[in-house]
This record gives structure tokens, sequence and C-alpha cells, in this order.
């Protein structure tokens, strides 16, 4: 039989002529959530890598200026590509974009801040707590039944974390506590993103988190310098954009789709791209106590995740 596609329908012709069709499954939003969360962490450790390259001889806060004009600009013109992008929110979004937008800088400034200073691969295992944090905070903010066993996985969680950083060892210092600090700020982010009415688009959220950062960089120029950047430091940057905007949409989206215990663990890819990226970029690979750590933060992780979904088979 010969397929045709038709309307997310398969008609296939059969010897005698008759057309035969079926319909294809749609994805559930649990699988789209899970998706788009695994493209947010390949976009957002491209990101990771080309800015951490770009500031190795560029200011930090230049970097972050240049990056967000360019993110700025695309995502002006994504919005107009779109018919139009719709800046005017609620007085309950706007509360709600205020809260995100403090999360989202305090993030990007922990997180860039202790990138200069971190192997790429052990900042983004600081960061595979995330999962675990976001399922904490939406227990705590949004009501979400959270048992002992899924308790017990985030506090052996954290003790990963701490393992990772290792408080009092000759690793730990100032970045691994912004590195702990970004983590925070991100659950801020992520947790007000949630509340986000339907009518809000995922470009125009984006669009004020680009706006934001371009002002921080701005302000902060007159104070960390600023020189000529050369060809290779706007490509860096220019890539670092274009991987930011993907990772902010794929994210955003993820967030708003998927159930958050289901969609969060999917953060955890963010490590094997960081690996790879600091190895062939950079030549640096995490140590054993920080791949133990990792380890230990990401079983947690798994074991909540399925937790979760049999607790949400047994409720069916």
């Amino acid at each position: 039989m010969a397929p045709t596609e038709r309307r997310g329908h398969f008609a296939f012709a059969g010897a005698d002529g008759a057309c035969y069709a079926a319909r294809m499954a749609p994805l559930s939003d649990n699988l789209k959530g899970s998706i788009l969360m695994m493209s947010a962490m390949a976009g957002f450790t491209l990101n990771d890598t080309a800015m951490k390259s770009v500031t190795e001889t560029l200011p930090l806060y230049e970097a972050i200026f240049l990056r967000g004009l360019l993110t700025v600009v695309a995502l002006w013109l994504i919005g107009m590509a779109q018919g139009g992008l719709r800046l005017r929110f609620s007085r309950a979004d706007t509360k709600i974009l205020g809260w995100r937008t403090v999360g989202e800088i305090a993030a990007t400034v922990f997180f860039l801040t202790a990138l200069q200073h971190m192997p790429i691969a052990d900042l983004s295992a600081i960061m595979q707590s995330l999962p675990l944090a976001v399922t904490l905070a939406a227990a705590l903010w949004f009501g979400e039944r959270i048992g002992w066993r899924r308790m017990v996985a985030i506090v052996t969680g954290f003790l990963g974390v701490m393992l990772i950083i290792r408080p009092g060892g000759e690793s730990f210092g100032i970045w691994s506590v912004l590195g702990v600090g970004s983590v925070l700020s991100v659950v801020l982010r992520d947790m007000a993103t949630r509340r986000f009415s339907r009518e809000v688009s995922s470009v125009a959220v984006s669009f004020y988190a680009g706006v934001a950062m371009l002002i921080v960089g701005a302000a902060m120029i007159p104070f960390d310098g600023w020189q000529t950047p050369t060809p290779a430091h706007l490509g860096g940057v220019a890539l670092a954009a274009l991987a930011l905007i993907a990772g902010y949409l794929a994210v955003i989206m993820a967030m708003r789709v998927g159930e958050v215990a289901v969609v969060a663990p999917f953060r955890y890819t963010s490590l094997l791209w960081a690996v790879a990226m600091g190895f062939l970029v950079f030549g640096d690979l995490p140590d054993s106590w920080t791949l133990a750590g990792a380890g230990l933060v990401i079983g947690s992780g798994v074991y909540a995740f399925y937790r979760e979904r049999a607790l949400a088979r047994r409720a069916v």
C-alpha cells in the first residue's frame, strides 16, 4: 500500500483501490514539554559555552549588553513575523513579570560570573539540582503534593550538591556559592513563569527578559569597562544570542505545557552537553567528586520523577 499524508492522517490505498486512513496520535502535553526542555538545555549550554569563551578576553557586562542587544532585536523580529508583539500585560501578569525579571537578572549575573571562574561541567553539575528545587518549590507555592519518599530524594539530591561544591574544601569558593544562588534564582523565574495567564506569549516574556539584561549590561559597563570587540567576539556573542533565544522560548513553553514534576527532570540532559562542550572547547573534565555528586543529584531526581509517575498511574 502506498501511503499519502494529509492533515495529520496517513491514507493508504489498498490493492482494491479503497483508501484506509489512520490518524496520527497527537503528542501529549508532557511529551511536548519534555522535548522542549531537552531542546532548551542544548540551547542554553551552547550559549554558556560561547559566553565563557567570549568573556575570557571581553568584559562580562559588555558581553551581556551585546548579547542582550542582539537578543532583543531578534525577538522583536520574531514577534513581528508572528503578527505583532503584544507587550501590554494585565495588572496580575505585570506583577508576575516583575518577579520573573528579578529571577532572570539574578540567575544570569550569578551564573555568568561563576562561569568565568569555574569549568562549565562543574557549574552545570550544581545546576542539576534544579529539578529537585523546582519540585520542592511547586509543592510550597502551588500546593502540589510530595510524599516522604520524594522528600527524601530531594534532601539526598541537595546532599549531592554539597558533595559537588564541598564546603571547606580547596575547590569551594564564592563562585560555588554564586552557582547555588543561580539555582535559587532560576527556581523563582520558573515558578513565576507558570503563573502567567494563557494570553501572555512566550515571545513577549522572552523579549522582556532580553530587555532587562540589556539594561543591566549597559548600566554596569562604566564599572566593568569597555573594549572594542573583534569579529571573533561579535561572532561568539551572536552565536550565544541565537542559542539563548532558542533556550528562552523552549524553556518557557516547556514550563507552561507540561507538568513540573514530569518536565523538570529533563534539565539533566544539560550535564551531558556541558561535559562534552567543556572537554571539546576548553579541555576541562569534572573530577571524581563532582561526578559522584552529580550522579547522586541525578539519581535522586530520576527516582523522584518515577515516583511521581507511579503515583499518577495509581490515581487513574
